[in-house]
């Protein structure tokens, strides 16, 4: 997905749309690249979402192992891939979510996984690995990081004004402009995700969501240009916070986002009340997942910090505080117990039979969702 998501730290240092940040050169590259190519074993260059970390988590890595993690930050997965298939990215970990890990795999962008020094493999669950590995065969080349769903996200009291008695249980929502219209004035953020949007429209239209056919992909263009003018932001780095405020009153996301959305809410004491739900036509799953490119100058140390991920209680600690779930089994019993009930981040059995897995896209689709979303953000 893979995302915007919560490191306490950004919030004083990192404008993740800007690319610049602590630890961090203005194009985004990792400071600490110098320093690994002249020989200093003791670094580790991570690319990775904003807002993704508990706020200890590098702390403690760098404590326990003496290497010091020099993060570097994106908001879309269109950023991390030119990056990644361009070649000579610095870049020791990276967190590509699965459909764009399956084509980076395909274009070698990726060393193969030494599990001999990956121990903590062993705690993963090994029915989402069997998912993930529709992107990943064999888990080769990646460990997952975080999972979840698309949705979308709400203010209960925003939303009931607009549209009163209106279910609030299907894509209609946000795709039917007669329902968009009346939520503009208080706001609609879409996250900039074509492949992924594109699927959830399709879905709602009652076709495949990974075969869809030249009439299909038109039908989709037409949905998305008819409720475009009620669109107020596509942004992928923004729910977190607008939603907390009550800058806007309906947005599709990722679910964690608006975990975090609404226990900022809480915190504030603003009276808002945020909501999720996936739709009844079902929606996605995605995987966000570590990597190492193949140019990693400090694969020793890439191995090391993805093992120290996959310990059950930093992974844990790390779900707790960003609100996503963790792909690890033995993580689960060290999960706060409103996180671990929270139907929100692990949704219930019926909901997860609406969940489907996204492929990677054909070159001519790619082209043709590329093409579709271009037209979507520009409102041409």
């Amino acid at each position: 997905m893979l995302r915007s998501k919560l490191f306490a730290m950004t919030m004083l240092c990192v404008s993740a749309s800007s690319m610049i940040g602590c630890g961090r050169s203005d194009s985004g590259a990792p400071t600490a690249h110098a320093d690994a190519k002249s020989g200093d074993k003791k670094i580790l260059n991570l690319y990775i979402w904003t807002d993704y970390l508990a706020p200890d988590t590098i702390a403690s890595f760098e404590k326990q192992t003496g290497v010091k993690v020099r993060v570097s930050y994106f908001d879309t997965n269109e950023t991390l891939e030119g990056r990644i298939l361009t070649g000579s990215s610095g870049f020791d970990v990276v967190l590509p979510t699965a459909p764009y890990l399956q084509r980076q795999i395909r274009s070698g962008a990726y060393l193969p996984l030494d599990k001999s020094k990956l121990p903590n493999l062993a705690n993963l669950d090994p029915e989402i690995m069997s998912r993930v590995a529709l992107n990943d065969p064999d888990n080769a080349h990646a460990v997952v990081y975080a999972w979840g769903t698309y949705g979308i996200g709400y203010n209960s009291k925003m939303v009931a004004e607009a549209l009163p008695d209106v279910p609030i249980n299907s894509w209609r929502l946000i795709f039917d402009p007669a329902f968009a219209a009346k939520l503009a004035k208080c706001g609609i953020n879409f996250l900039d995700a074509p492949a992924g949007v594109v699927r959830l429209v399709l879905r709602y239209l009652g076709k495949n969501p990974d075969a869809p056919t030249a009439q299909d992909l038109a039908d989709v263009e037409a949905v998305l240009s008819k409720i475009r003018p009620y669109i107020r932001t596509i942004d992928s780095s923004i729910n977190i916070q607008a939603m907390a405020n009550g800058d806007i009153c309906v947005a599709l996301g990722y679910n964690g986002d608006f975990v975090q959305a609404r226990n900022r809410a809480k915190e504030a004491n603003n009276g808002i009340k945020i909501g999720y739900v996936i739709p009844d036509e079902g929606s996605l799953l995605w995987f966000d997942m570590l990597a190492i490119p193949r140019d990693a100058p400090n694969v020793a140390n890439a191995h090391l910090f993805i093992n120290y991920l996959m310990t059950p209680r930093v992974i844990a600690n790390i779900s707790n505080f960003i609100g996503f779930a963790n792909a690890n089994s033995a993580a689960s019993p060290l999960l706060d117990a409103a996180i671990a009930a929270d139907t929100i981040i692990y949704p219930p059995r019926d909901q997860q039979q609406r969940l489907f897995v996204q492929s990677q896209d054909s070159p001519e689709q790619s082209r043709a969702i590329t093409r579709i979303w271009q037209k979507f953000k520009t409102g041409q």
